[in-house]
């Protein structure tokens, strides 16, 4: 579990376990065996020289802090792939980029659950909140292909930030559509199109 703050709450939650009277081995042997909460700072394995980090972060105040806890530990790129709901706070869209530009060396800007809005019209609200900033930046409006567009780029040390989904496992379009969109999957689906 990646992140000064996953040691944080580890060390939270151990003393309270010792405080109710668990033993130290019983405490270490849980921790040992704890991966983490799906969708937060999850590493996808990859089998690469690049890791891909999958967050449930959609919030400006989220995308900063898990940007600024990835960036601790990144030998290379910090690339962040991140969007906005439709149908949700649109003043929030530009807040996003410029949190994302902070910590990030590279954004991807996608859509997330688009709803009844248009997709292309939520990612120009957002990217009005990169007109100060000189961060590189590609769009690539379907999420799925912006996916795959992260694992070409990626580069020995890097690390991508997949912000949004975390641990949903769909996407929602319009007329309020489900779809089935499990990061993992597509993550796994992008790494067999790069061996081809």
């Amino acid at each position: 579990m990646p992140g000064a703050f996953n040691v944080s709450n580890i060390t939270a939650a151990m003393a309270v376990c010792l405080r109710a009277g668990l033993s130290v081995d019983d405490i270490i042997a849980a921790v040992e065996e704890y991966n983490g909460v799906k969708g937060r700072c999850e590493v996808i394995p990859t089998g690469r020289d690049f890791t891909v980090i999958c967050d449930y972060a959609h919030t400006p105040d989220a995308l900063e802090n898990i940007l600024r806890s990835v960036r601790e530990y990144t030998d290379n790129r910090l690339i962040c792939l991140f969007g906005c709901g439709g149908n949700r706070d649109a003043a929030k869209r530009p807040k996003m980029a410029a949190a994302a530009a902070k910590y990030a060396d590279r954004l991807i800007v996608t859509s997330d659950n688009p709803r009844n809005e248009d997709p292309e019209l939520i990612i120009k609200e957002i990217l009005t909140g990169l007109e100060s900033s000189d961060i590189p930046y590609d769009v690539v409006v379907d999420r799925r292909e912006a996916i795959y567009h992260a694992l070409k780029i990626a580069e020995k040390g890097d690390i991508i930030v997949l912000a949004g989904k975390g641990h949903e496992d769909y996407q929602i379009l319009a007329g309020m559509e489900h779809i089935h969109f499990d990061e993992r999957e597509i993550v796994a689906e992008g790494l067999k199109l790069l061996d081809k």
